[in-house]
């Protein structure tokens, strides 16, 4: 499909005189921006059955949370929402509308309050049929607003709203395009969408995993995550106060080593006192650029890895951030109780590298200030050099004077941990090695790999090309 952008005016008109769509607009906390340009577009009486913006709680509770209390804006809510103003309209108007697919949308949002100090983001949704008498279809997202201006974040949920229910009728069969388009008329400095979802009968073939990738990959997201049951969720919720544990790396494939690493790290994070085991949560990162190292998303290989990272347990994040210091930031925006980052000391030689750093005013100092905030600690895990027929550790890192200053004031402080090992007779294999040897066909690489992990791989036949 070649893909061509199209204004907001010309797409809220498009809807209104072209498509059988017939439905409800309830958008709180943001105004009714949306609805305005059908509106606005002319011909709105072939679209729109109601609008309605439940600004008071209270009424708000009394149509989409039975009177009671709860979160307002929140994915909760959201459903809620659609839920009620799909049901009544299709229940209201299907006898009066036999040809009408009808639909809900919905947006639940916060924007900049008047001193500024809020966190700006909302949810937005749509139920809708593609077809009359049909089973409604459901996409969600989440987005955080990036501007300054309450007025400003208005009028970016204006055009996504209509951007979104553009593409629920004309881009469902094209994820790809589905989700560039929603930066139609807009920037990628205005807003993020911090996690998408899709579902319903025309949505099944959709995996919100790849789905979360193209977000990343586009631009719209710096990072998406996945419970361990592959589940698609926004940061600011799965994240929210909790203690979090990452470990970033290829896991192409899994390794004793990897597994060694995660058992180790979280050993460590279990003797502070005040560790709370059902408030911990461990990340298996994967940047963009290892995913993308060939040009192109290998999307079986994508969702295989997700896939044996939640069979040992693990969440999953993909993220665009190539800087520590960098991901540092992301993590903490989000009230972090704690956060543990892991890596080994080869890796921990490039982060204490001034050349690094030079874009930076501060240099490396910057740096650290930023990665290393009071609830940050880094943990270390030793790796084996043969031509020097020991286990090398943080302490054994060559850096220049000024840097081993900071460095000793990191370590006396326990902002730096090294992490012990037993595996001295597997720390010279990486998951790189493994994966020449599996290309290869070399036997060999299973002494590398966990046991159930080796099944799969030999199973499926992955990473063989």
């Amino acid at each position: 499909m070649q893909y061509e952008i199209i204004p907001t005016a010309r797409k809220a008109l498009k809807i209104n005189i072209d498509t059988n769509l017939y439905g409800s607009f309830a958008e709180i906390g943001g105004g009714q921006e949306v609805a305005r340009h059908f509106f606005l577009a002319g011909g709105a009486s072939g679209t729109i059955a109601k609008t309605i913006s439940a600004y008071d709680k209270s009424f708000s509770d009394y149509n989409y949370n039975d009177n009671k209390p709860g979160r307002y804006v929140s994915e909760d809510r959201l459903l809620k929402m659609l839920r009620h103003e799909y049901h009544e309209t299709s229940k209201l108007l299907r006898n009066k509308r036999p040809d009408a697919c009808f639909f809900a949308f919905a947006d639940t949002v916060e924007v900049l309050n008047y001193t500024k100090t809020n966190y700006s983001h909302g949810w937005m949704g749509v139920k809708f049929q593609l077809s009359p008498d049909s089973s409604p279809n459901m996409v969600l997202i989440h987005v955080k607003l990036l501007e300054n201006e309450a007025k400003l974040q208005q009028a970016t949920l204006g055009i996504l709203g209509v951007n979104l229910l553009y593409a629920c009728k004309y881009y469902y069969d094209n994820p790809v395009v589905f989700v560039r388009s929603l930066l139609d008329d807009l920037s990628r400095d205005r807003f993020r969408i911090t996690m998408m979802r899709m579902s319903g009968p025309d949505l099944d073939y959709v995996d919100n995993r790849l789905l979360a990738v193209q977000l990343v990959k586009l631009g719209l997201s710096h990072a998406m995550m996945f419970d361990k049951d592959g589940n698609v969720h926004p940061p600011s919720d799965m994240l929210y106060k909790k203690n979090v544990l990452t470990l970033r790396g290829s896991f192409r494939p899994i390794i004793y080593v990897t597994r060694d690493i995660l058992r180790k790290s979280m050993e460590l994070f279990q003797k502070d006192e005040d560790y709370e085991p059902d408030n911990t949560l461990s990340f298996c990162e994967i940047s963009l650029n290892n995913l993308l190292s060939d040009g192109e998303l290998d999307e079986r290989d994508f969702l295989e890895r997700v896939n044996m990272l939640n069979d040992i347990g693990q969440n999953v994040m993909v993220s665009d951030i190539r800087e520590y210091y960098k991901l540092v930031e992301f993590f903490t925006q989000f009230k972090l109780k704690k956060l543990r980052i892991v890596m080994g000391v080869p890796t921990l030689e490039k982060v204490v590298d001034k050349r690094y750093y030079t874009h930076l005013k501060g240099g490396i100092l910057e740096a650290v200030g930023k990665m290393f905030p009071l609830n940050m600690k880094l943990y270390v895990y030793p790796t084996l050099r043969k031509e020097e027929g020991r286990l090398i550790s943080s302490s054994d890192i060559k850096m220049d004077e000024d840097v081993q200053l900071l460095f000793r004031y990191l370590k006396h402080n326990r902002f730096i941990l090294d992490l012990k090992t037993g595996m001295t007779e597997q720390l010279y294999i990486d998951s790189h090695t493994v994966l020449d040897m599996i290309k290869d066909g070399n036997p060999e690489w299973e002494r590398y790999v966990p046991m159930n992990v080796a099944k799969t791989i030999k199973e499926k036949k992955l990473f063989v090309s």
